[in-house]
């Protein structure tokens, strides 16, 4: 069984982080990526490298898997998901692309906008449950 938290930026360690998601849009459309090994759909994340922040990861991640030149990049929560009585933590971001550059040769095979949440997902229960998440955090940004 799969559980899946929310928490405030300040209420976790940092050290306790392990990765970046980020929740992107491009002229109003969600950023997809599929990675050359599967033919499902993400959001751009990773893990976190050694001697990196956590902020350092996201921005290395949105740039490697979708090209991105020009963006800004907003930090919402920290989430968890806890499987096998195990529990991992990761960062959820937003970004605002404006400038995509060329997509780099390393493990995404492709990128694609969608208006809505795609079908074919890698995570389809975590990956719901970001978006949701961004949303509101967008709404309470007006």
């Amino acid at each position: 069984m799969l559980q899946l938290n929310l928490y405030d930026l300040e209420n976790v360690e940092d050290h306790k982080l392990e990765f970046a998601v980020i929740v992107a849009q491009y002229k109003g459309e969600w950023v997809f990526v599929r990675h050359k090994e599967r033919t499902t759909w993400e959001m751009p994340g990773g893990h976190r490298e050694a001697n990196e922040s956590v902020d350092e990861t996201a921005a290395r991640e949105l740039a490697e898997e979708t090209g991105a030149k020009e963006y800004k990049l907003y930090p919402i929560c920290v989430y968890s998901v806890i499987r096998d009585e195990i529990e991992s933590f990761g960062k959820l971001f937003f970004a605002e692309i404006s400038v995509f550059g060329e997509l780099p040769d390393f493990e995404i095979e492709e990128v694609r906008l969608f208006s809505i949440l795609p079908s074919n997902q890698t995570y389809p229960l975590i990956q719901p449950f970001l978006l949701n998440r961004t949303i509101e955090f967008l709404k309470n940004q007006k």
